[in-house]
């Protein structure tokens, strides 16, 4: 018997609806604000932004993905962009999975938080939930060179921590109550998301311990064990559509924000190396 061609195209129509979709967005690399550029990965709100607006507005979405690399980065980069990644769920009441893939510590954790489910490869590094400030001392080394520091200044904390003249403990004093502040933002995130599944009796919980997936799991920082393509479709069935979403990659860079001669490269792989070191703390 011969169906009628309009009747294949409605019942084709009808399939194409019923398959559900999930897109899935990448979250890869160092959190800073300055994320752009044709080399360098990183992630901020001004980059991630575009993606996840096109995500949580795609047609017959069942979730948003979240695949997450990255050891960490800026605390403040990381609060914009999960509280972005809320306020789209609320709006478009959407359920959030996070799939970390190598690494979501530190500020990358803070990434996968802002989702409703957290899952992870076994041999996935995740918490670092702390913070840290780290630099040098060179009041000794320029004092060999017969080196003169000179700075002037409006405001007597204004030259607070130079590297170039000795520490004070005044200042290391003022230094560590802001990392506690900071460190108090962090831990109620982790809190709030979390709630109930945390293990807070635990005390490296906060401490800024890393653990692999199993270690992560028994103290309540993930849901589960596994990768996005199984998980989804476990949950979603076998036809579920997953749709990355992509950047577009200009093929120039502002002139602001290096370019593609020496002066750009250098920047890139200072952003490389960065995040290199990073991921070694890790194991990476």
């Amino acid at each position: 018997m011969l169906i009628p061609r309009i009747e294949l195209a409605s019942m084709n129509l009808k399939f194409w609806k019923r398959v559900p979709r999930v897109p899935l967005v990448r979250l890869g690399g160092m959190i800073a604000a300055d994320g752009s550029g044709s080399f360098r990965r990183g992630i901020s709100l001004e980059t991630v932004a575009p993606l996840l607006q096109q995500a949580f507005a795609m047609p017959r979405v069942k979730a948003v993905a979240l695949a997450i690399n990255s050891p960490g980065g800026s605390p403040v980069q990381s609060a914009l962009i999960a509280a972005r990644i809320r306020a789209l769920a609320a709006e478009k009441s959407l359920p959030v999975l996070a799939f970390v893939e190598d690494v979501a510590a530190s500020g990358g954790y803070w990434l996968a938080t802002a989702a409703d489910e957290i899952y992870a490869d076994e041999a996935s590094i995740i918490g670092s939930i702390g913070v840290v400030s780290a630099g040098f001392g060179f009041s000794d080394a320029i004092a060999k060179l017969g080196v003169e520091r000179r700075v002037h200044t409006a405001g007597e904390n204004k030259a607070i921590l130079d590297p170039f003249r000795p520490e004070k403990p005044e200042d290391v004093t003022r230094l560590e109550t802001l990392l506690q502040d900071l460190h108090g933002v962090f831990r109620s995130q982790v809190e709030s998301r979390r709630g109930a599944k945390l293990k807070t009796d635990d005390p490296e919980l906060f401490s800024g311990a890393f653990w692999t997936a199993r270690g992560a799991m028994e103290r309540g920082l993930i849901d589960g064990i596994g990768h996005f393509r199984p998980v989804l479709r476990q949950r979603y069935g076998d036809t579920v559509e997953i749709v990355p979403i992509k950047a577009k990659q200009p093929l120039f860079r502002r002139p602001t924000g290096g370019g593609l001669g020496a002066e750009g490269l250098g920047d890139d792989l200072a952003a490389m190396l960065d995040e290199r070191l990073a991921r070694q703390r890790y194991g990476g």
